[in-house]
This record gives C-alpha cells, structure tokens and sequence, in this order.
C-alpha cells in the first residue's frame, strides 16, 4: 500500500529553500512551538491533504522544465515527523535524477535509538541538502524560545557533520530573543565545529505570521516585537562567521 503524507501545501515556484526554484513541499506536524513560528497552522499533525509520493512527483513532473537547476524541498511544519513518507518521496525522487532538500529543525534525531539512526541513515542516502535551523546554541535557551531543548539538535548537527553531509544553516535574529553578540558567536563557535557548512542564512524575524494567529484564535507570543531591519540581520552574519574564522585560526 502506498504510503500517504499529510500535505499542509505545495509552493509550485520555491525560491528560497535551497538552490535554483524548487517544487516546495510543506508537511503537517510539529512538535515545538517556536514563539515566532509564523506557520501555526502547520504545528497539529495528521490534518492536510492526503497525499501520495507518485502525486507529488506528477506535480514536480507538470514544472519540470523550470526545476532543471532546482529540484524538491519537504519543509513544514516538521517533515521528519513524516520521515517515511519523505524517504519515500526522494528514493524514488533520485531515481529520476532530481535534486532533494530537506528543511528540518532535527528536534526528530534520536541519537541513542538504532531504529530511528537506520532511518536518518536510509534519508541520508537519497538527500542531497539539509536545510538545519540552529535558532539558539544554548540548551535552556532554546527550551525557552521553542518549548524545548536542542540536545537532540545539536547531535543531529555532529551526525551530519560525521556522515559529510550538505548542510545550510538557518537562524532567525529575533529583538530581544536572537539579537547579542553573545548568542552570534556561539553559533560561530559551533559552525567551526562542522565542516560540512557549506552556507549560512540569517534571517530577520518579520511579523507576516500574526494574522494566522488571530484567524486560529491563537494568541501571538512575541506580541508588540517590531520586525528585524534588514542591516541587524547582515550584521550578525559578520560576526557569526568572524567568530567561526577566529576558531579555526586556533
């Protein structure tokens, strides 16, 4: 029987979750609670449209010829709450040559469980990039901003580190939360640490989700925080990667 994935939406032209345009998959479910998730509407899984993996491949297939330096991103929400699912969908996506990128948080990386390893090591196997948000270093923190630690985040980051495996690294400058040096040069630190980064984006936290809240009548937990400037964000780049070059001068 084919396996079925809750699909929160499809972006047929995806521009910014990994390179060239790609066919942008959202996927239901999500454990944490980031404070500025601007996606709420994806965090209750097995809700969406029921979806086969030969259903998404026919709509990559109806746009191939704009994904020839693109290809498919599963993002959501969570996507490796559907793990399955998605290593369905980019085994059979490699078999017709097409470029695979998974936008995750790693909340899902199991470090001492041998069952979930041999499925991260099954994904890994037909994913070209990972996507990986790092939304802060230190463990109470990260508790603090999403509802949990980054324990199991941070031996997802050194697994893909071991294994050579394409990373990106996304992190959100939110005023207040994200904005100190401090934080900037642990992750650094941390970027030095593994060498398998091949970029770095930081984002500036913006406030586009705040109707989705008020529609789900959901309170918006960073309530009156202006958006981030555009400048701040460029900024805490520079010293993110000056402090991951200092590092390694060590």
């Amino acid at each position: 029987m084919a396996i079925k994935g809750h699909v929160h939406s499809l972006e047929s032209f995806g521009t910014v979750d990994g390179p060239g345009i790609r066919l942008v998959v959202f996927l239901q479910g999500c454990p944490m609670r980031c404070q500025y998730c601007h996606n709420p509407d994806t965090w209750q899984p097995g809700l969406g449209t029921e979806m086969t993996t030969d259903e998404i491949l026919a709509q990559y297939q109806r746009n191939a010829s704009f994904y020839k330096r693109g290809g498919i991103t599963v993002t959501g929400g969570e996507p490796l709450l559907q793990i399955e699912f998605v290593l369905e969908l980019f085994t059979k996506a490699k078999k017709s040559g097409i470029h695979t990128c998974v936008d995750t948080s790693g909340i899902t990386f199991r470090p001492d469980d041998d069952a979930v390893k041999a499925r991260f090591d099954a994904l890994r196997a037909v994913t070209d990039l990972f996507l990986l948000d790092i939304k802060q270093v230190e463990p109470e923190a990260h508790k603090a901003l999403t509802g949990h630690r980054n324990d199991n985040i941070l031996a997802f980051a050194r697994y893909l580190a071991e294994n050579r495996q394409p990373v990106w690294i996304r992190h959100v400058v939110v005023p207040g939360i994200t904005d100190k040096e401090e934080g900037w040069k642990a992750l650094g630190l941390l970027l030095a640490k593994l060498p398998n980064v091949q970029a770095l984006e930081v984002l500036p936290y913006h406030t586009m989700g705040v109707a989705k809240y008020e529609k789900l009548g959901l309170s918006y937990p960073l309530e009156g925080v202006p958006a981030l400037d555009k400048k701040t964000a460029v900024h805490a780049r520079q010293v993110i990667l000056a402090a991951r070059h200092q590092a390694l001068q060590k």
